[in-house]
């Protein structure tokens, strides 16, 4: 369910009834002169007014008044247009005022890192706050609603106020209007074109609540540098994937150079995009690299209704784009499946005994030759059971006459149309400009993507054809549940560290974790070298021995993890050397005694894991452990909670998650137990919450009946 005070908010925002400009200036190039010319040139209707106190007239003898009080008339939006106290003073007096928006497009909020910046920052969030005003900004580039014929982007390049189906917004005003003018420039119009800035005010998460509610949005297209409010911003990405309205998402934060340009852009921590494709992806959102992959999967979704799955069939009049065809789709894990003996006899009958039938289908002359040829390759390809989208070769024309075979697109698209079966989408060999003819042309077939260029066109496609297939492995729904007295209990067991943070020890953790299906080896704590014997004769030979010390966080660094030990001579004598270890490593460091553990050997060693990461919170992870996982970080991450189908599919993403098929004639490991484990994990950070900073268990020892935490740690939050 949409919330409506977001919708509500973000409407005041770009549906103003009056505007008032503050830093209103007469000087040329001026963004106060261009907002207010690019709003006559869009044909608002509402009043505008200029705001400066050391001028009476601008824009050809409009009066100026000093202040925000002195308007004839309540403004409705304000525009500020003044740096630093001034805005802020601007904002607490348009609240004074009555206005229900503002704009902020001053810099200098604290996107630059700086302590002068940061303090002025908090007091403009105070100021917004106090005024209940819906805020876009600071630090942004104004905004456009196509709906409303509002439109305060200082750019003279906007000439155009058409509806379309795509909702635009992001956090850089300059990445945002790259985008717009691109969409533009391929006959796609975004209905809105937001840039949000610094979001001291309306967040990611408002826009897409409004984006939802919009029933003319198709596809929801935004640019992120960071989160403010994880928890809100996945839960509007939800009710978008619950709407059937997909979210395509420029992320940056895939290195440490691009978050700390996120850093000095928007004085945010960017989070790594690992972790945000894990709890964004099972919400149906599409991240993309880049602009001409972002308009590419636009294009799509703009014209074409989500396909079934990724399956692939195509149509060439070339071999050599077949060849490029098939490459494109080993690369991006989309295919081009085998044809039905069917579906090869009526396509044999098409196009006679010599064409080179298969996926894609090279029809080459035969079909160049005959319209009516083409459009029953096109249904006969549609019928095959194993294709869910089909793609067309085709180029649009530059101007009149140019290429007349692209006119059969007019037919094809009513045939998708009329037919109401599987999406078909054209595709050229390579990116090509548009001529006003040729977005002319485009508009005649509403219902056709048309994507640029062999892999491009194959990347969208990847990301579309896996959209349906996120709500298949979403979890069932599961409250967050109470801890009861025996984990709270082994809760309490936790020692500060250093940070701040809490460390519950190894057994603690380990009981914990058993609590919610994660088994470990039998094992037990020994305050002396005596006890340990004791403990190893019950549990049997061999035995491992772990340093049990509140110190020491990695006991294998200070020589704390003995293991092979066979006797309980060598068990004593285990004991007197990890005491006196841990001495030598860190002299004066507690030391509680020891576990005496089973010792469990014939499978592989994983990692399981949960991080929270700063922008997105809690993470699960899977990947290779023991000394590997620093060595190989062959790991995938997930969201929290996980599903069962969402467990399995990480361990798919690894290298790891193939040793447990037996590898090169190796037993084969109870994948079904790990799957447990993970799911359980998830379970155990889900009901931990807040409370939660991370948890290794590393390694799960996968066995070919079993999976066994060797090692457990569960780290609080400060």
């Amino acid at each position: 369910m949409t919330n409506n005070h977001s919708v509500a908010q973000v409407r005041a925002l770009l549906d103003p009834t009056s505007i008032a400009i503050v830093g209103a200036s007469d000087r040329n190039g001026s963004w106060a002169k261009r907002v207010f010319r690019v709003l006559k040139r869009g044909g608002y209707k509402g009043a505008i007014y200029p705001v400066n106190p050391r001028v009476e007239t601008v824009w050809d003898g409009q009066t100026c008044y000093p202040d925000l009080a002195s308007l004839p008339g309540k403004p409705d939006h304000v525009v500020v247009l003044v740096p630093g106290a001034a805005a802020i003073d601007a904002i607490r007096a348009a609240g004074k005022a009555g206005a229900r928006s503002a704009t902020i497009f001053s810099s200098g909020f604290g996107e630059g890192g700086d302590a002068e910046g940061r303090a002025l920052g908090e007091q403009l969030r105070i100021a917004v706050q106090d005024s209940g005003l819906a805020v876009s900004g600071p630090n942004c580039l104004g905004n456009l609603a196509s709906p409303f014929g509002f439109c305060t982007i200082p750019d003279d390049r906007i000439t155009d106020f058409s509806l379309g189906g795509i909702g635009l917004f992001g956090q850089s005003g300059g990445i945002v209007m790259a985008i717009y003018r691109t969409m533009k420039s391929r006959g796609m119009t975004p209905a809105y074109a937001i840039t949000n800035g610094n979001e001291v005010g309306l967040t990611t998460a408002d826009y897409i609540r409004y984006m939802v509610a919009d029933e003319n949005v198709k596809v929801i297209c935004c640019f992120i540098e960071a989160i403010r409010d994880a928890d809100d911003f996945l839960a509007a990405c939800g009710e978008a994937f619950a709407a059937r309205k997909p979210i395509v998402a420029m992320k940056i934060g895939g290195s440490e150079a691009s978050r700390a340009a996120a850093l000095a852009h928007t004085g945010s921590l960017a989070g790594s995009l690992a972790c945000f494709d894990a709890v964004t992806k099972p919400l149906g959102v599409l991240r993309v690299s880049t602009i001409d992959e972002m308009v590419e999967c636009a294009d799509y979704l703009t014209h074409a209704h989500i396909p079934a799955g990724a399956r692939l069939g195509g149509i060439t009049f070339s071999g050599g784009l077949k060849g490029l065809m098939l490459e494109g789709a080993e690369r991006h894990e989309v295919s081009f499946p085998a044809l039905t003996q069917e579906t090869l006899a009526r396509l044999k009958e098409q196009l006679g005994v010599g064409t080179s039938l298969g996926n894609p289908l090279d029809a080459g002359f035969a079909a160049l030759s005959s319209a009516e040829v083409y459009f029953k390759c096109i249904d006969i390809m549609l019928d095959d059971p194993n294709i869910d989208l089909l793609l067309v070769q085709e180029e649009l024309p530059l101007v009149e006459g140019q290429n007349a075979k692209a006119g059969n697109l007019r037919t094809v698209d009513r045939m998708v149309v009329e037919g109401a079966r599987k999406p078909v989408a054209v595709v050229s060999m390579a990116s090509y400009m548009y001529s006003d003819h040729t977005r002319a042309f485009r508009a005649e077939f509403p219902h056709l993507p048309v994507l640029h260029e062999i892999d491009k066109a194959l990347r969208a496609i990847a990301h579309v054809g896996r959209y349906s297939a996120m709500a298949k492995t979403a979890p069932a729904p599961r409250s967050r549940q109470k801890l009861n007295a025996a984990a709270e209990a082994l809760l309490a067991q936790a020692a500060p560290a250093a940070d701040g943070r809490s460390v519950v020890g190894e057994a603690a953790s380990k009981q914990l974790l058993g609590a919610y299906g994660v088994a470990a080896p039998g094992e037990a704590f020994a305050g002396d070298a005596d006890a340990a014997a004791r403990a190893a004769d019950a549990l049997g030979y061999p035995v491992v021995l772990k340093l049990v010390s509140d110190d020491v966080q990695h006991k294998s660094d200070v020589g704390g993890v003995l293991i092979g030990l066979r006797s309980a001579q060598e068990v004593r004598e285990g004991f007197a050397r990890i005491a006196a270890s841990l001495e030598a490593a860190k002299p004066g460091a507690h030391f509680g005694g020891v576990l005496v553990v089973q010792q469990v050997s014939g499978g592989a060693e994983l990692v399981l894991g949960v991080h929270r990461d700063p922008e997105v919170g809690l993470v699960t992870m899977f990947g290779a452990g023991g000394v590997l996982l620093e060595l190989v970080k062959d790991v995938a991450f997930g969201p929290v909670p996980l599903s069962e189908a969402q467990a399995a599919n990480m361990i798919e993403r690894t290298m790891a998650g193939r040793l447990l098929d037996g590898y090169r004639g190796g037993a084969r490991l109870d994948r079904a137990a790990v799957v447990t484990a993970l799911v359980g994990l998830s379970h155990l950070a889900q009901d931990l919450g807040e409370r939660l900073e991370s948890v290794d268990v590393n390694p799960l020892m996968a066995l070919p009946t079993g999976a066994l935490a060797l090692d457990g740690l569960i780290v609080l939050k400060a």
